[in-house]
């Protein structure tokens, strides 16, 4: 196994972490940085991103024939996926969409999401993306919280909102993708009435977008992130923070060259195309900023599964030359481990990266031997900071295993005290900070809470952490009171609060379970009041008929007294961690 701390090789690396940054990022280099004042605070940007994402569109357009969608047998050109979203936006644009309305999407990876996003944000509008896990009532939370103007689902999330429609006043047009009977409700409309259907969309009229004047620095998406009051918060992010993610992924791989002594290659336009397996939902800042938006203006080829399964998934890699694949680390490990992968051609495979969970220094060493060409990669950021904020690449991950690496170049990082009064020196543990382009403007319509965690263009990340002499930074553990499975945040006093609501509990805990593939999964840790009686199922049930599948406790746990507290009446989760260390009681 990797030794996390042991010293690289003498050889490595050829060049500084800075000394790269400062070349690549050098005027007149494609990844020059700049200086301007957002939001009063000079803040160092990346000169070339594109201004918005209207402009990716534009420019992702000239990819003409070049297939950019795959979903399961559909294939959708990128001049395709342009006339689709045109047509969208013209049709959006007649609902009355206008600058700044928000446009809300719930559904599935089809390629009608990206059609969806493109259609509205190239008319200014604020997109805003839900969960599409997410039961009825958190959507209707997420619709009128946001005052979602339109809304555009899939089948079955309309069938999930039905009930719940007459309660978001806002709401002028709903359209549905893939609704095989017409709706009785006169707001709905069919998706298919406006574009067609994917295999279509290369015969709708070739017309440009609607014309809208949209600058940088202006409002993108509102994606929801839970917080510690178990209410989901909108993160109000800008154009600019959205399409940093463009340049930093560039500037990351191009910096693993220098540090490895090579010159990064020249943009090759004879190259094959690139292909990422999604295997993350576009309703993630992941999916959304670090993979659907740079694939859009690099002409790269994004491949959707109807659900993740790892024998498909091999079939896609090979019929379709996928060089990268990924998302959370529960992915990475069924395809290396799965029996029949011997039997299917991955030699396309290139890079197999993830985020958004912890993952163990073994599997690295074992993304290196089980697929040759594959370079493991991670990152860290969070929706507050778009996605991207650190990313290690190559031979840098290889060598420190457990950090997420440095901070991209237009990017801050700093340690502070828990109770944020000071910064602290290298090497020490305390709260992270990130500071960039691409830290959103804070929560929408939630004053006090951005107060708490934004501060002079700075996020307080909630996450405990070390920087060492290089800038890498090492995750430690979370400050707020958070898990993560495969990807996805529980805030525990969310499923706390439900547990509560159980007529028979006194006292819950939710904490987080190990998990090698998932990271961790939750357990609760419950005390009934005097008297009182239920069972593990009903407990689970009680959540399940309230919170999406992966909030439940796949382990419920009754202590026979009061939750042990600390002095401040605290309770002791690490305690409690370890009740979950014995397998299940009959």
């Amino acid at each position: 196994m990797t030794d996390a701390n042991a010293a690289p090789p003498a050889s490595w690396p050829a060049m500084s972490i800075a000394a790269a940054h400062t070349l690549l990022t050098a005027p007149g280099a494609p990844f020059e940085m700049e200086t301007v004042v957002i939001r009063d605070i000079p803040t160092r940007v990346w000169k070339n991103a594109p201004p918005t994402l209207r402009a990716v569109v534009e420019a992702g357009r000239a990819h003409g024939e070049r297939i950019f969608l795959v979903h399961e047998d559909e294939r959708v050109s990128f001049e395709a996926f342009f006339r689709a979203v045109a047509a969208f936006a013209h049709e959006l644009r007649r609902q009355g969409v206008e600058k700044g309305d928000r446009v809300a999407i719930v559904m599935r990876n089809l390629p009608e999401w990206p059609v969806a996003f493109y259609a509205a944000a190239c008319l200014g509008a604020i997109v805003t993306p839900l969960n599409a896990w997410w039961t009825g009532s958190e959507l209707e939370y997420g619709l009128t919280d946001s005052g979602a103007k339109i809304l555009i689902v899939d089948a079955e999330r309309l069938e999930r909102l039905a009930e719940h429609l007459h309660n978001c006043p806002n709401l002028k047009r709903v359209f549905v993708a893939r609704l095989l009977e017409e709706s009785a409700n006169p707001h709905v409309v069919k998706l298919e009435s406006v574009i067609g259907e994917p295999d279509s969309w290369a015969a709708l009229s070739d017309m440009s977008l609607p014309a809208v004047e949209i600058a940088e620095d202006d409002d993108a998406t509102i994606f929801y992130t839970s917080g510690t009051t178990g209410k989901p918060k909108g993160a109000l992010a800008t154009q600019r923070n959205i399409n940093s993610n463009i340049m930093a992924s560039g500037c990351s791989a191009a910096r693993s060259f220098l540090r490895r002594g090579e010159t990064p290659p020249a943009p090759d336009p004879e190259a094959p195309q690139r292909a990422t397996l999604l295997s993350v939902p576009f309703f993630h800042a992941t999916g959304c900023f670090a993979i659907l938006n740079p694939s859009l203006l690099a002409g790269a080829k994004l491949a959707m599964m109807r659900r993740w399964d790892p024998v498909r998934a091999f079939e896609m890699i090979e019929r379709e030359k996928i060089s990268s694949a990924g998302g959370v680390p529960t992915i990475a490990w069924q395809l290396i481990e799965h029996p029949l992968r011997a039997n299917y051609d991955l030699s396309s495979l290139e890079s197999v990266a993830y985020g958004g969970a912890p993952s163990a220094p073994e599997l690295v060493r074992k993304i290196r031997e089980t697929f040759p060409k594959g370079q493991p990669g991670n990152g860290w950021g969070m929706t507050e900071t778009s996605a991207t904020a650190t990313n290690p690449g190559a031979e840098d991950y290889t060598h420190r295993p457990d950090s997420c690496g440095p901070a991209v170049p237009v990017t801050d990082l700093k340690i502070m005290t828990v109770e944020g009064d000071r910064e602290l020196p290298i090497g020490t543990v305390g709260e992270l900070w990130c500071r960039g382009p691409q830290v959103v403007k804070g929560y929408w319509n939630k004053p006090e809470a951005t107060a708490q965690t934004f501060e002079d263009g700075w996020v307080k990340t909630g996450d405990l952490a070390r920087l060492d002499q290089e800038g890498f930074c090492f995750i430690i553990d979370r400050a707020k009171d958070m898990l993560i499975r495969g990807g996805e945040n529980i805030y525990c006093i969310e499923v706390e609060n439900i547990l509560y609501d159980h007529p028979a509990v006194m006292d819950a805990a939710l904490v987080g379970i190990p998990h090698k593939t998932l990271g961790e999964e939750p357990g609760a840790v419950v005390t009934l009041k005097p008297g009182a009686n239920a069972d593990q199922d009903e407990l689970r049930a009680f959540v399940a008929e309230r919170l999406a599948a992966f909030k439940v406790p796949i382990r419920v746990i009754f202590w026979p007294e009061t939750l042990p507290r600390n002095a401040n009446g605290k309770i002791i989760k690490s305690e409690l961690r370890a009740l979950f260390n014995d397998p299940p009681s009959a």
